[in-house]
């Protein structure tokens, strides 16, 4: 599959039209779905779609927006109106909502065809994309293993070149750590670059819209599409706009290394790699730089006190009466047993647990003693990394701790599948933008480098990514 520029070109000079690229996709969607469980539903107008963009490039010579008629993918807690928007949950297995997000929006307004939506872990708690309700999303490189999550689907739609470009959520890794599992580029944005306006709240200071894609210039692209101010959302901030990305002189870079993303949990392999490719941007000329991150061990556990907090919060709407599970109650019951039955019978176990943790950082005697407390290891984490960007311009760290995993490994080990997110919830925590990249593999199974940059730095993190892609 060509990228995204390529194929624009060539939709332009009449080499192809939207509608054969719709039907390519439609057709990898028939041949591969069945196997990898990426999407969990396709947009019916998506042909009519793209024979409307057709008819615009015919009658204009011109492509109709920067996007225009390249099928993509939506992660399913991203509303787009007149399609479901399940969030991987039985809780809305039939909700369709009743207005569009942002990105969305801003994916249509540049041309883009939505070719459908893509699994995830419920409500997006989850790093195999194994507690979705609809079954787990596997791997294109081995289907005995996980694609990662939440955004398992949107990656491995990417992967398996069942679409151009896909959009997903990260609230602790969950862009990037799928990313790295299947092989594609996926990317993090500064919290408030992109509006959230639209997406299924999981955890409101940490959530933030993305894109996945094969290449960093298809990644550019989708962010520079999606991204800006939104008076929907408070959140959004007026940015800097996305470049396309150019080639860097590396000799002029600073990279710093932090002891803290190299311990003992990492796979050997792993740490081969990475160190392999520290070496190569040394030898380009590159000043790498040991850095300390110390309150960086204190990320994990910090991070699922505030997101389940959140969490909590966020998900109490889901009460049968407002939103979902109207067919599982008796409208006869008194008000607290329509809770109850709905909550229970709705919610997938790593849910209930992460809302029952939340609760209870939250209720009176301990939200000082966890909840006030993880926030203000937060703002050590941040001053960690703000002290760490005065020194250098980008730190370097593996994306994850080991290649994709098998399969039902982890799901009934709830602590070791959180250890999954250990090199990516210190981003999400700081609001810190972060790209995982493809940079080899181990035994046939894809291997992510993460680089993190300072506060609405995308521009610069995308262009030394495309000028470390020259040394592999």
């Amino acid at each position: 599959m060509l990228s995204i520029e390529e194929t624009k070109k060539n939709l332009l000079e009449g080499r192809t039209c939207s509608l054969d690229l719709v039907r390519e996709c439609l057709k990898n969607i028939k041949e591969k779905n069945k196997d990898i469980n990426a999407f969990l539903s396709i947009n019916p107008k998506a042909e009519e779609e793209a024979k409307e963009i057709d008819k615009k490039i015919k009658q204009t010579k011109k492509l109709p927006g920067l996007l225009a008629g390249i099928p993509l993918a939506i992660k399913d807690n991203i509303l787009v109106k007149g399609m479901k928007a399940t969030a991987g949950s039985k809780m809305l297995k039939n909700y369709f909502p009743p207005y569009e997000s942002t990105v969305v929006k801003k994916l249509r307004e540049a041309g883009a065809i939505i070719l459908g939506k893509t699994n995830l872990d419920e409500f997006a708690m989850g790093s195999s994309t194994e507690n979705s309700y609809f079954g787990p999303t596997k791997n294109p490189y081995d289907l005995t293993r996980v694609a990662g999550g939440s955004s398992g689907g949107s990656a491995a739609a990417v992967a398996s070149e069942m679409c151009f470009g896909a959009l997903g959520s990260d609230t602790g890794g969950s862009i990037r750590q799928p990313a790295s599992f299947c092989g594609v580029w996926g990317l993090k944005p500064t919290y408030g670059r992109v509006s959230r306006f639209g997406l299924i709240a999981m955890a409101s200071s940490l959530d933030q819209i993305g894109p996945l894609a094969k290449n960093v210039d298809d990644l550019a692209l989708l962010l520079k599409v999606i991204e800006g101010k939104d008076e929907k959302d408070s959140t959004s901030e007026e940015v800097t706009p996305i470049k396309m990305p150019k080639e860097i002189n590396l000799s002029k870079i600073k990279i710093g290394f932090s002891k803290e993303f190299f311990n003992s949990g990492l796979d050997k392999n792993i740490k081969k790699n990475i160190f392999e490719v520290l070496d190569k941007i040394k030898k380009q000329g590159a000043e790498i730089e040991e850095i300390n991150l110390p309150y960086c061990q204190y990320a994990l556990s910090c991070y699922y006190l505030i997101m389940s907090a959140e969490a909590s919060s966020n998900l109490a709407r889901y009460d049968g009466f407002r939103y979902g599970g109207t067919e599982e109650i008796n409208l006869k019951d008194d008000l607290l047993k329509v809770y109850t039955k709905t909550r229970t019978k709705c919610f997938g176990d790593e849910v209930k647990r992460r809302l029952i943790m939340g609760t209870f950082v939250l209720s009176s005697g301990f939200q000082e003693k966890y909840y006030l407390l993880a926030q203000k290891v937060r703002d050590a984490i941040r001053q960690d990394f703000e002290n760490a960007f005065k020194k250098v311009d980008f730190i370097l760290t593996p994306t994850t701790p080991q290649p994709a995993f098998k399969i039902g490994e982890k799901i009934s080990d709830p602590l070791t599948m959180y250890l999954e997110d250990i090199y990516t919830v210190p981003v999400n925590l700081v609001g810190m933008p972060a790209l995982s990249m493809p940079v080899g593999k181990i035994k046939n199974l894809p291997v992510g480098l993460q680089i993190i940059g300072g506060y609405f730095k995308e521009n610069e993190i995308l262009s030394f990514a495309k000028s470390l892609t020259k040394l592999f």
